[in-house]
């Protein structure tokens, strides 16, 4: 069983299970619709940071990022400072995909996503733009919350992002979907 990194979470196991089957007018829809909340597991995703400096009008400003490190394509994480010893743990489990994104192609998509971030703020705020990114050394995984639930034989997920306490998209469904279906074919 792998030896992870994680952010200790803001969310509880005993809270992520009271909101993700909240008696709220959205969970009750939820219920009707998908069924019950059957369990609650912990799934952790490894992110890789990156130190990003950009350049933008003649001013210089650095960010840390951290990326998803098995796709990519999960929104980016962003940190005033690196986690200290109290905000990281270290577990044992087996509820988290590899890494399969080596540093190179992680960069490249963490200056992509840091450009779209930027021509968000409005197109015309941006002049003589140039990004850089370092990576920092080490993964780190952040903890989420997912919910089965379901009748029968079918079965539907929500996740919970442990950190943030919200509810996860279509992103981090797919990314649990290919580990899970990736895992059974492995045994």
């Amino acid at each position: 069983m792998p030896r992870i990194r994680t952010l200790v979470p803001n969310v509880t196991h005993e809270q992520a299970v009271e909101e993700l089957s909240a008696a709220t007018p959205v969970g009750l829809i939820r219920n009707l619709a998908f069924g019950q909340l059957r369990s609650v597991a912990a799934f952790y995703i490894p992110f890789r940071f990156f130190q990003v400096e950009v350049l933008n009008r003649g001013i210089r400003s650095k960010r840390l990022f951290g990326i998803d490190a098995v796709t990519g394509t999960l929104d980016l994480y962003e940190f005033e400072e690196l986690p200290g010893p109290d905000e990281v743990q270290y577990i044992e489990t087996r509820n988290c995909p590899d890494v399969l994104l080596d540093d190179a192609r992680a960069s490249e998509l963490v200056i992509n996503k840091v450009r779209r971030l930027l021509f968000t703020t409005g197109f015309f705020r941006i002049r003589d733009l140039h990004i850089t990114s370092e990576a920092v050394a080490g993964e780190i995984y952040i903890p989420y919350w997912v919910g089965f639930r379901g009748r029968g034989a079918r079965a539907r997920v929500s996740i919970m992002d442990a950190m943030r306490r919200r509810l996860e998209g279509a992103k981090v469904r797919h990314l649990l979907r290919d580990w899970l279906t990736s895992v059974a074919v492995k045994n």
